[in-house]
């Protein structure tokens, strides 16, 4: 019997503001983003795409994060605009999660969608299998035309997210979830 089920059962992100160096080997990396190419993909239309922002990258991709946060937000403080320069520093490594459809093409491109999604979650499920520290979001950067130019998407790109990787610096506490009974159901007929 796998452990896999009992892993999934325990699993929790780890925040990134407990995240510290060393991020991950070049080998395990590999192995975290080869996870992310292990998923459905449903005409094999791979409608993902992987970008690693590490290194001095973070600190370039924080000097974008800045000048965008500062158009868009004129009135912010100088602190506000340091805080987003530093988002990406804030663990060693992190991976922009691209999802690139075709909305043209017989897969319906919802499908497409989720492929991207499960990318994210395979890679999160890797690397925390390897006992790194991983969280995977969004925030307001992965909506930002300005940024997403920056990484060089296509205009119909989106992020799918960002994956921060580092070590652990606490153990994570468990947060509430749903009800089993709430969310699970058995269909028996058509209702009515």
């Amino acid at each position: 019997m796998s452990d896999l089920p009992e892993f999934l059962l325990k699993r929790r992100s780890i925040v990134v503001r407990n995240m510290a160096e060393p991020g991950p080997t070049d080998d395990d990396l590999e192995n975290i983003l080869r996870s992310g190419m292990r998923v459905p993909d449903h005409g094999r239309l791979t409608p993902w795409r992987f970008m690693v922002i590490r290194g001095d990258a973070r600190d370039k991709m924080g000097k974008v994060l800045g000048a965008a946060f500062r158009k868009e937000n004129p009135d912010c403080i100088d602190e506000q605009v340091e805080i987003e320069e530093e988002r990406f520093s804030r663990a060693p490594l992190v991976i922009a999660i691209i999802s690139r459809t075709n909305p043209e093409h017989k897969i319906p491109e919802w499908e497409q969608i989720l492929s991207s999604g499960a990318a994210c979650q395979n890679m999160l499920t890797a690397a925390l299998g390897m006992g790194y520290a991983a969280q995977w979001i969004t925030e307001w950067c992965a909506y930002n035309d300005d940024v997403k130019a920056a990484l060089g998407m296509e205009p119909s790109d989106r992020v799918a997210g960002f994956l921060y990787l580092g070590t652990r610096t606490e153990e994570p506490t468990d947060r509430q979830r749903p009800e089993y009974g709430d969310i699970v159901s058995e269909w028996t007929g058509p209702a009515g």
